[in-house]
């Protein structure tokens, strides 16, 4: 090893041979000066030269001592490299900023020769191309990092240049290298086989002779030689040859380094034409095979059912299927390229229109040969659910915002008709305000009218079914709707006998009867006919009309026949929604099949239409029969007129106006009327245990503590007190809580002066 590091002193010698011109100038200096003191008589010069001379023969003391000490650093600091990597396999050099070799170890000598004092761009330069750029790189990168590392294609294969800092003018160089391992043996160029070897960036850096005669040269990168981007092992690949484009079987093996080893294989032959498996061809699941391009390869006989067509090899996937929101033959092109996964999506078959498929994608290899799977589903009732779910819940946010209106509007509607009550209490016929007050009265109607519209579409509404048969329902709404088809219009009716009775709300009955109607005959406005006929139907199995199911059973049918302008197919879909109406403005409001479809549907009926235009439409209207027998009804109640202070009424209510107009009319019948603003309140007064109430009158839905809760609390202390909850909700909003509370009643906003005090009249006799 100190045999070996030896050469590291020679730059020393050098140095000191360089520095031995000036010990024996400055010898000759000291010689003159002392000679000089000897010939000359003036003792000033004398002293002069003599200290001249003392102080050459100090600098040539100096410099030689400075000459050893330098030597002996060398000599340690080449042991020291020895000792670090003078045994070290891989050849390491150790250089000065400018590039200048200090020392080699012995491996390097045996690389390379003795390159001491040669530059290491000279030793490395039939190594690799471009070598002082390299280690230009690199240096300059150890002197901000400390390190540097890179790889280099070399001839015999690849490098890994490794540099290091010493100090700040000197560097450590280390060199691994990778021999190829087709080179070892027989060696590449002895295959057959074209192979190649590449690095993992791409760049080619060795092609054996086969390859060569095939490509016709030494190509620089894989893009070069192959068309398609990502390479797999095992797959069949298109190669860029002199000739033209070959296909062959590509086979990778991992090889030293990161570098891929890339081998071709001959292609087996195939026959010709469009050859399917009898296992693909008749498995029950609908399979289609493309190629990556969106050619349709192969289809079985399951997809070929389902499709509905003829499916010819050749068509592409865009000409199939659409509906993705972007080109479906670029999610088919991700698949097969492996940028994404696979997975599912339901696409709409071009063909019909009207199909829904859901289609899986994968990415499959058949002999060498990459390809895409679609598995197929049809999904037409899927998607039809799916309509069937965004329906039903716009309907069902129409109708939480048409509830929370109407609950507002009725509050109001109760101050303006209770209060418009009091008003015609204290003015006669012949008062001239009389029929202004008639006038606020009704529009006040009116408008309650309209909220109960938005209920009944909703199914929000309070609704009151009892026993009723449809042939007297028709019998007696007769005259009234020959009144309201006007004398262009003539009305037929047709009762089928036998007819069963239904369970139903009579006046909600008759408000969808007269819906229909009037629509019947806006649909003519030239005049026509309007058909209303009445029948027994029994299903034995279940029915199906465009997305409602009719279980079987036996159900009355009331069907509504115009001779109008009919009703488009794209319209037939909307015209049950609210607010959705063909009239121009001003002459409807849209609400009237809406009502009427949500009455029916809250009595647990069915509502259809068909139609065609330029002949007219049909509604049909299905009620399920009542077997129950008829119930008796309770004789009516007396008419009693209680005195002052016979009854005590205590009234919650947290709308102000509301509880001002009740409390009056409560006061104007006799009844002894407590007020509290919400329930809070009313729980303090009755905690006056000398306080006798007879009735609860209170809203149910309020801020704090709702009406349903203070009086179950309430009723602990007081069980024998009768209730009555009012509010602008529906009933059913309250129905399950308010079946556990005793001797309780609802009474529905907005109400009449005379409905609220004959409420509480029933409730105390």
């Amino acid at each position: 090893m100190v045999a070996r590091s030896v050469s590291g002193l020679k730059d020393v010698s050098a140095a000191g041979a360089g520095d031995g011109l000036r010990p024996w100038l400055l010898v000759a200096a000291a010689a003159g000066c002392f000679a000089l003191s000897l010939l000359t008589r003036l003792w000033e010069v004398q002293i002069a030269a003599v200290v001249g001379g003392g102080t050459f023969v100090s600098l040539v003391v100096a410099s030689r001592l400075a000459t050893v000490l330098a030597r002996r650093a060398a000599v340690r600091q080449a042991q020291q490299f020895g000792v670090l990597v003078g045994h070290d396999a891989a050849p390491c050099f150790v250089a000065d900023g400018i590039g200048q070799i200090h020392f080699q170890n012995m491996s390097a000598q045996t690389r390379f020769g003795d390159r001491d004092g040669a530059t290491l761009v000279a030793a490395l330069g039939d190594h690799f191309a471009s070598p002082s750029a390299v280690l230009y790189r690199l240096q300059n990168r150890a002197e901000h990092a400390g390190a540097a590392r890179e790889d280099v294609v070399t001839r015999r294969g690849h490098t890994r240049l490794s540099v290091h800092m010493l100090t700040e003018d000197r560097f450590l160089w280390r060199l691994e290298e990778f021999l190829d391992r087709a080179g070892a043996g027989r060696g590449a160029d002895t295959l057959s086989l074209p192979m190649l070897t590449a690095n993992k960036a791409g760049v080619v850096l060795f092609t054996n002779e086969a390859m060569r005669r095939l490509l016709g040269g030494r190509p620089k990168r894989l893009d070069r030689i192959f068309t398609q981007g990502a390479l797999r092992s095992g797959e069949e690949v298109e190669v860029s040859a002199a000739g033209g484009p070959v296909r062959a079987v590509l086979a990778e093996v991992e090889g030293n380094g990161e570098r891929r080893e890339i081998y071709l294989l001959p292609v087996q032959a195939r026959p010709p034409g469009n050859t399917v498996a009898a296992d693909f061809e008749n498995v029950p699941v609908a399979l289609l095979k493309f190629a990556l391009d969106g050619t349709l390869a192969a289809a079985n006989r399951a997809a070929r059912d389902l499709l509905q067509a003829t499916v010819e090899t050749g068509t592409m996937f865009h000409d199939l299927f659409e509906g993705l929101g972007r080109p479906v033959s670029d999610w088919l092109a991700d698949v097969g390229a492996e940028r994404v996964p696979g997975g599912a999506e339901v696409l709409q078959l071009r063909s019909t229109g009207e199909t829904f498929l859901q289609i899986t994608l994968r990415r499959i290899v058949e002999a060498g040969r990459p390809a895409v799977l679609a598995v197929l589903q049809d999904a037409t009732a899927l998607k039809t659910l799916e309509a069937q779910f965004v329906q039903s819940q716009k309907m069902q946010a129409i109708g939480q915002l048409a509830g929370g209106i109407a609950h507002d509007f009725n509050n109001l509607l109760t101050a303006i008709s209770g209060h418009c009550d009091l008003l015609l209490l204290r003015h006669d016929r012949e008062d001239p305000n009389f029929s202004d007050l008639v006038q606020i009265h009704q529009n006040a109607n009116r408008a309650a009218s309209l909220v109960g519209q938005l209920l009944a579409f909703s199914r929000k509404q309070t609704l009151k079914p009892e026993r009723i048969e449809m042939q007297e329902v028709l019998a007696d709404l007769a005259h009234l709707l020959n009144r309201l088809v006007g004398e262009r219009v003539q009305l037929k009716l047709t009762h089928s006998a036998g007819l069963t009775a239904i369970r139903a709300d009579k006046r909600q009955l008759e408000q969808v009867l007269m819906n229909l109607v009037v629509n019947a005959r806006d649909a003519m406005p030239t005049g026509g006919t309007i058909h209303i006929e009445s029948a027994s139907v029994t299903f034995g199995e279940e029915q199906r009309r465009g997305r409602a199911v009719v279980p079987p059973g036996d159900y009355a049918l009331i069907r509504v026949i115009d001779t109008g302008i009919g009703i488009p197919e794209d319209r037939l879909q909307k015209i049950f929604e609210p607010f959705y109406t063909t009239k121009k403005v001003g002459e409807g409001t849209g609400l009237g099949l809406s009502t009427a479809y949500g009455i029916v549907k809250q009595s647990g009926g069915f509502i259809f239409v068909e139609s065609t235009p330029g002949e007219g439409s049909v509604f049909e209207v299905y009620f399920p029969i009542h077997d129950t027998p008829a119930e008796s009804a309770p004789p009516p109640l007396p008419r009693v007129l209680l005195k002052q202070s016979e009854g005590v009424v205590l009234l919650v209510e947290d709308e102000g106006p509301v509880r001002a107009f009740a409390s009056r009319a409560l006061r104007m019948r006799g009844f002894t009327v407590l007020e509290a603003e919400n329930a809070e309140e009313a729980l303090r007064t009755l905690q006056d245990p000398e306080l006798e109430v007879d009735v609860f009158v209170t809203d149910v839905v309020m801020p704090g503590m709702d009406g349903p809760s203070w009086v179950k609390q309430a009723l602990e202390a007081r069980p024998n007190v009768r209730v009555i909850f009012v509010s602008g909700y529906a009933e059913d909003h309250l129905s399950e809580t308010q079946a556990r509370v005793p001797n309780s009643v609802f009474l529905a906003k907005p109400f009449s002066l005379t409905e609220l005090t004959a409420t509480v009249q029933g409730q105390l006799h």
